[in-house]
């Protein structure tokens, strides 16, 4: 059992970014990383949508052996993971903007969300937000454009940095102080949002939480690879591999995949 892989999956080449995350904390361990990019964004697309490539996804990667499933999408998170989770036997680890942490520790009272459309207007985001951001200002801003610009190879250009100034600027002028990120794809934005935002302005994200849940609910099962070897690192895409290959370290394996 502990040899087996865990499972992650995406909407599209932003989950690396939980990938690197896990595979740093846990580097013995076996991954399969499967980029939906064919399909992304998520974001914009119906509930039963996502449900339906998120069962798509899960089946893919339970035919490959894998122990556990990371569910490493905003969106496919707050939008399907209670379905999978009633539907399979096997643990999924799901991800959803940090709005807890930029709660209990701003100073201004505001803070800004940048998510998809699909996040943004989920029960279970509302819900976190009720619970935890009911006494604070949260401006939610919808990323429309971002996940394109990242899949087809955009990331560092001027066209990038002119649409994030549209969203975080007016942010800026509302006084935030912590700026979470609600989608995978946008912690590979940090570079170009520090030279938007104020020095005072944490950026927040939830990959090494995603990291470390994986970890524990492994160890609560009996499923840590005891093995003294790195782990191997196997990825898939419906996609372009280029754009996938140029975010992640060389010595992983890409293949194509018809998915």
């Amino acid at each position: 059992m502990s040899t087996r892989p865990i499972g992650i999956f995406d909407s599209g080449v932003g989950g690396t970014s939980i990938l690197k995350e896990i595979h740093a904390l846990l580097p013995n361990e076996n991954c399969i990383y499967l980029a939906d990019s064919k399909n992304a964004p998520y974001g914009n697309k119906s509930k039963n949508e996502i449900i339906d490539l998120s069962i798509k996804n899960t089946e893919l990667l339970l035919s490959r052996g894998c122990k556990i499933i990371v569910v490493a999408c905003n969106t496919a998170t707050t939008n399907a993971i209670a379905h999978l989770r009633a539907t399979y036997k096997v643990s999924f680890i799901g991800i959803e903007p940090a709005i807890k942490p930029a709660a209990l520790n701003t100073q201004t009272k505001t803070v800004g969300i940048l998510a998809t459309k699909g996040t943004l207007s989920s029960e279970l985001f509302h819900e976190t937000s009720d619970l935890y951001a009911h006494n604070i200002n949260v401006i939610e801003q919808d990323g429309d454009g971002i996940v394109p610009l990242i899949e087809s190879g955009k990331l560092d250009t001027s066209e990038m940095k002119t649409l994030l100034e549209s969203y975080i600027n007016p942010m800026i002028e509302r006084n935030i102080d912590h700026l979470v990120l609600g989608c995978t794809h946008y912690p590979y934005l940090i570079p170009i949002l520090r030279e938007i935002l104020p020095e005072n302005v944490n950026i927040i994200d939830s990959g090494l939480a995603v990291a470390r849940q994986t970890k524990a609910v492994l160890a609560k099962e009996n499923s840590l690879n005891s093995s003294d070897e790195e782990g191997t690192v196997d990825l898939f895409t419906n996609g372009n591999i280029a754009i996938l290959n140029s975010l992640l370290d060389p010595k992983f394996g890409t293949s194509s995949l018809e998915f």
